[in-house]
C-alpha cells in the first residue's frame, strides 16, 4: 500500500480512503454529484426534500429527498472565488468575470450590452501605491540597487532593502484605505471630465456617464494596486452615444489629474502621526481596442482582469484565511516581510479600532472588494449565474420528464422545499478523487475550446476564398 501511494504521490491513508469510496455501492452517485459541482474542493452539504405538485389537482409530479443520496446529503458547489481555496469554483468565477468585463468592452446583445459600446472612449488604468521604503526589484538596468541581478522568481523581490526603516504602518494603513482612495478617485474623475468639457457636474450628468470595472492586485511588496477599465457613455449608459467632446485623450488627462488630486486623511492615534494617503506616482492609462496599432485588445484586458479576480494576498506568501491573534503566526511558515506586515495590522488595531485591521490582517490590511463595477458597466455576476442555474434546472427537469417552465402556464405547478445545512468539505480520499475529476473537467473544456478556435480559424480562412 505504501509503495502504491508513493507511486501516485498520495499518502497511504488518503489512498486507502479513496479505495474505500471507489468500492462503495454509492460511488457512482457520489461521482455524479461531484461532477455537477465541477469538482468543487469544499462542497456544501445539504439535507432536505422538494416536492412538485400540480397546483390544480394536487397530484405529485416529482419528489426528491436526500435520504437516498450518499451519506444522506446533496453536495453543491461552494462558490468561493479564491483559487487557493477552491480552484474549480474560482475557475468558474474567473470565467464569469471575463464575460462580464468583455461585454463592457465589445458589447454582447445576449447580455443587454449593445455592440456599439466598442466605439466608446475607454482606457485601461493602473493605479499603484506610493513607496514605503526601497525594496529589491528588477529594474531595466538589470541590477537592483543592492547590486544584485535578481531572477524573476527570486524571493527577495519586493522585500525591503532595510526592513528596520521600512514604513510597515504606512503600508498596511494604505492597503486599509485603498477602497476609500478609489471611491474618491471616481468622484474627482467626474469633476475633471466636466471641467475639461466646460460643463458643470450637473450638466455633465445630463450628457455623459462614466462607467468602470476594476480588480485589485497585490504587488510583491504587499501593497494593493488597482487595474480598471474606464469608459465614457451617453447619459443612459452603454446603449447611449457619448457626446462628441468625449475622447480617449480627454479621459486620459482627466484620470491623471484626478489621481494626483485624491487624498485620504488618517488622523493621529497613539504614537502615530497624522497622514495623507495618496496614489503612487506611477499612473498608467492605455487606450483599449484602438485601430492605431495598439496591442491592448479587449480580449487581453478581459483575460487580465479575470485572472486577478480569483487571487488575493496569497501571492505575497500570506495565509488565505483570518488569523486569530499574533501568537497564531507561529503556526505558519510566513516570509519575514509578510509577517511584519501582518504584525503591523495587530499593532495598529487598538489605535484605529474602526478600521478592523486585526480582522483583515491576513489581507495585509486591505478590506475592500477585489472586483467591482459601476452599475451600468455591463451585465452582473448574478445575471450570469442565473442563466447557468436556469440552464441546469431545465436539464434536470427534462431528465425527470417534467415540462419546461415556458411550456406550462404560470402558477400551474407548486414547489414545496425544505433544506438544512449539514456540513461541508471532503474526506481525504474524496478530496483526492474530486481534484482528479476537476482536472478532467478542465482538460475536456480546454480541449473543446481549442477545437472550437481551430474551427473558427479554418472558417475564417475559407471565407477569404469565397467570390
Amino acid at each position: 500500500m505504501a509503495d502504491a501511494a508513493a507511486a501516485c504521490g498520495t499518502d497511504p491513508r488518503t489512498l486507502l480512503d479513496a479505495l474505500r469510496l471507489a468500492n462503495h455501492p454509492s460511488f457512482e452517485r457520489w461521482r455524479e454529484q461531484v461532477q455537477r459541482t465541477g469538482g468543487c474542493a469544499d462542497p456544501i452539504h445539504l439535507q432536505g426534500l422538494t416536492v412538485t405538485r400540480d397546483a390544480a389537482t394536487g397530484q405529485v409530479l416529482y419528489s426528491y429527498s436526500t435520504e437516498g443520496e450518499p451519506g444522506g446529503r446533496l453536495r453543491v458547489a461552494c462558490g468561493n472565488r479564491r483559487a487557493s481555496r477552491c480552484p474549480s469554483c474560482a475557475w468558474t468565477y474567473a470565467g464569469d468575470t471575463f464575460h462580464l468585463i468583455r461585454a463592457g468592452l465589445t458589447g454582447d446583445e445576449r447580455k443587454d450590452v449593445p455592440v456599439a459600446v466598442r466605439t466608446h472612449p475607454k482606457v485601461f488604468v493602473t493605479l499603484t501605491a506610493p513607496s514605503f521604503g526601497p525594496v529589491h526589484n528588477r529594474p531595466d538596468s538589470g541590477r537592483c540597487r543592492c547590486g544584485t541581478a535578481h531572477g524573476e522568481h527570486d524571493p527577495a523581490i519586493g522585500t525591503p532593502l532595510d526592513p528596520e526603516r521600512y514604513d510597515y504602518a504606512g503600508a498596511v494603513l494604505w492597503n486599509n484605505h485603498a477602497g476609500d482612495l478609489w471611491r474618491r478617485f471616481t468622484i474627482y474623475l467626474r469633476r475633471e471630465i466636466a471641467a475639461r468639457a466646460g460643463l458643470s457636474q450637473s450638466a455633465m450628468r445630463e450628457v455623459c456617464r462614466v462607467s468602470f470595472g476594476k480588480v485589485a492586485e497585490y504587488q510583491k511588496r504587499g501593497a494593493v494596486h488597482f487595474h480598471a477599465i474606464v469608459r465614457l457613455d451617453g447619459p443612459e449608459g452603454p446603449q447611449d452615444v457619448p457626446p462628441s467632446w468625449a475622447s480617449v485623450a480627454l479621459l486620459d488627462a482627466a484620470i491623471c489629474a484626478a489621481a494626483a488630486r485624491v487624498s485620504v486623511p488618517v488622523p493621529a492615534a497613539g504614537t502615530h502621526l497624522a497622514r495623507e494617503l495618496r496614489w503612487g506616482s506611477q499612473v498608467d492609462a492605455r487606450p483599449i481596442g484602438t485601430d492605431d496599432g495598439q496591442e491592448l485588445t479587449e480580449q487581453a484586458v478581459a483575460a487580465y482582469v479575470a485572472k486577478y479576480a480569483t487571487k488575493a494576498a496569497e501571492t505575497t506568501g500570506t495565509v488565505d484565511r483570518r488569523v486569530g491573534n499574533r501568537e497564531a503566526l507561529d503556526l505558519f511558515d510566513l516570509p519575514a516581510h509578510t509577517r511584519r506586515l501582518i504584525e503591523a495590522c495587530f499593532d495598529l488595531d487598538a489605535d484605529y479600532p474602526d478600521r478592523k485591521l486585526a480582522q483583515w490582517a491576513h489581507m495585509l490590511g486591505f478590506r475592500g472588494h477585489f472586483s467591482t463595477k459601476s452599475r451600468r458597466y455591463s451585465t452582473t455576476l448574478g445575471a450570469l449565474r442565473q442563466v447557468r442555474a436556469d440552464y441546469r434546472a431545465r436539464q434536470e427537469r427534462r431528465e425527470r420528464g417534467l415540462p419546461d417552465p415556458d411550456d406550462t402556464l404560470e402558477g400551474s405547478t407548486l414547489v414545496l422545499a425544505h433544506w438544512t445545512y449539514a456540513g461541508h468539505g471532503h474526506t481525504p480520499g474524496e478530496s483526492w478523487l474530486a481534484a482528479t475529476i476537476a482536472r478532467d473537467i478542465r482538460t475536456n473544456r480546454d480541449t473543446a475550446r481549442e477545437a472550437l478556435n481551430d474551427l473558427e480559424e479554418k472558417e475564417g480562412d475559407a471565407a477569404w476564398l469565397l467570390p
